[in-house]
């Protein structure tokens, strides 16, 4: 049972105030195995989500990009190679260790001229209105407390005519993918995350996460109380992920 002073981590009901440092104490735990576990559990497919996201983005040469829980910067990449050397992309995350990965990561691949770095919370962030063509936040929505005040702050942020990205694990559209990626999600994934990264735990809490995040409607209905307007979503691999765009008008 929740209230006011309450929220879910994965199926644990905890007080707010706790949730961003238990958040935060998971990504430290897994930074170091991040992207080899991505590719583990998705068996490479989150590179074809993450692809299609910034397809789905429309970002075009020039433009500005804030990458929400940008982690170790596979999306940052990709949109680097859209922006060009005019543009600019700000990788941002909660977590100092994911966005020290991510910032070595981007460096190893000489990419760093057009790229800013900020540790923020997606709930209040510390940037000017309408200062983004585009604000996308991959697979980190479902991490934070108050999603309502996050989609505020994207829309307060983004540029009129700008457009926020959500991609995000939601919920299977069938059955059959239903019950296999659960099967999958309680009873291998932690199995793969104690083998690999040494934290059962922490993987687990993923899988709970996921099934705690508002199903495809529901967010979509989120983004539009938040003000975008034109909200749609995408499902990808029979709404194991879907991608939500909406925009500032």
């Amino acid at each position: 049972m929740t209230n006011e002073n309450t929220t879910h981590f994965g199926f644990k009901q905890v007080a707010k105030e706790e949730k961003v440092q238990m958040v935060r104490s998971v990504f430290d735990s897994v930074a170091g195995k991040y992207d080899i576990m991505n590719d583990l559990m998705s068996f490479g497919i989150h590179r074809i989500w993450k692809r299609i996201a910034v397809q789905l983005s429309n970002v075009r040469s020039g433009e500005s990009v804030l990458d929400l829980a940008g982690g170790t910067g596979d999306l940052t990449m990709l949109f680097e190679k859209r922006v060009g050397k005019k543009g600019q992309v700000v990788l941002a995350d909660i977590n100092a260790e994911m966005l020290r990965n991510g910032r070595d990561r981007l460096i190893d691949h000489g990419i760093i001229g057009n790229i800013r770095f900020a540790q923020v919370n997606a709930e209040c962030l510390p940037f000017e209105d309408n200062s983004f063509d585009c604000v996308c936040i991959g697979f980190g929505l479902r991490n934070v407390t108050d999603k309502d005040a996050a989609l505020r702050s994207m829309y307060r942020v983004l540029k009129p005519g700008g457009r926020v990205i959500v991609l995000e694990f939601s919920h299977p559209t069938d059955k059959l993918t239903e019950k296999v990626y659960d099967f999958y999600s309680f009873n291998l994934m932690p199995k793969i995350g104690k083998f690999v990264a040494k934290d059962e735990e922490s993987y687990r809490y993923l899988a709970e996460s996921i099934r705690m995040h508002p199903k495809q409607d529901e967010l979509k209905k989120m983004m539009e109380n938040a003000g975008l307007e034109r909200c749609e979503y995408f499902n990808l691999s029979q709404g194991i992920v879907a991608v939500h765009r909406g925009y500032k008008i």
